[in-house]
């Protein structure tokens, strides 16, 4: 009888927050798992992962990295889309399918980097799936230090987010990645394991304000924590100064300003595609709580 030939899917990214528990949640399938890291040697990958070097700075250094894939877990670590096409030339002369972390700001902002990169997979004869999550719960982690201090200064405390779990986009994601039964779509399951063309909105399972974060971390912690209220241009240029442009900066805090009036969206499609919940911010922060202490 002849032996089936397992799946290879290679996972950009594989030693960040997301590309790990996505490569953690593979594991657990039927498939071959090759992480992608441009230094193997410190990225501490599970032992039955196949580890390999490359940069997406570098298209040349995908390939081999590529050779034998059949489906690829992409994120884009920049908010410049510059080199996109070669990365994506590449990825569509290996593989079959692809998952791409997006983010649900590509539908607000056609030239946004997501955006770009969405209309250019759908552009190939690539299989897709688009993963467009809501805020990342970890992105409150930079606040740990001010956490540490007893008082968070920031804008727009008020701003309610229906944080998601990175263990969530990643379930998703690997569910993209390997087929399983939908709840509530009535996707036809010949369609690329029922995934095929579709874009996913995911969300926590409610919406929590800025402010309100920085207390269930408190409770997290065990200690008081005070949200202190800063005016927008004081926040301008610290936040350029992390984002690298003023002119993201200042979209970010228009998108927080409309979160005070109009909450962020959230969705049940962690359970439609998973089967289970999505974790709360509560349960995020108290999983978390060591890397605000």
């Amino acid at each position: 009888m002849t032996r089936l030939r397992r799946e290879t899917i290679l996972v950009f990214g594989a030693s960040g927050s997301v590309g790990r528990e996505v490569v953690s949640q593979l594991g657990a399938a039927a498939v071959d798992v090759r992480g992608l890291t441009r230094d193997p040697e410190s990225a501490a990958m599970p032992p039955e992962v196949e580890t390999v070097r490359g940069d997406i700075t570098d298209p040349a250094s995908l390939e081999s990295a590529l050779a034998g894939v059949d489906a690829v877990f992409l994120l884009w670590p920049s908010f410049s889309a510059e080199g996109v096409d070669a990365v994506i030339d590449a990825i569509d002369r290996h593989v079959k399918r692809v998952v791409y972390l997006s983010a649900q700001a590509a539908v607000a902002d056609p030239e946004s980097v997501w955006a770009v990169i969405e209309r250019r997979i759908a552009a190939t004869e690539l299989e897709w799936t688009f993963l467009r999550p809501t805020g990342f719960a970890k992105n409150t982690l930079g606040w740990a230090d001010q956490i540490a201090a007893g008082v968070v200064t920031a804008p727009y405390g008020r701003a309610a987010r229906s944080l998601i779990d990175e263990r969530d986009m990643a379930a998703v994601a690997v569910r993209a990645l390997t087929g399983t039964e939908l709840e509530g779509f009535g996707i036809p399951a010949e369609s690329f394991n029922g995934h095929g063309g579709e874009t996913y909105v995911l969300s926590g399972p409610e919406t929590v304000t800025q402010a309100e974060q920085v207390q269930i971390i408190g409770e997290a912690i065990g200690r008081r924590v005070l949200w202190q209220e800063q005016p927008r241009a004081e926040a301008l240029s610290a936040i350029a100064a992390a984002f690298g442009s003023e002119a993201i900066a200042e979209g970010a805090l228009d998108t927080w300003q409309g979160f005070e009036t109009e909450p962020e969206i959230v969705t049940s499609t962690v359970q439609e595609v998973t089967g289970r919940r999505a974790h709360s911010f509560v349960e995020w922060a108290r999983e978390h709580a060591d890397e605000f202490r």
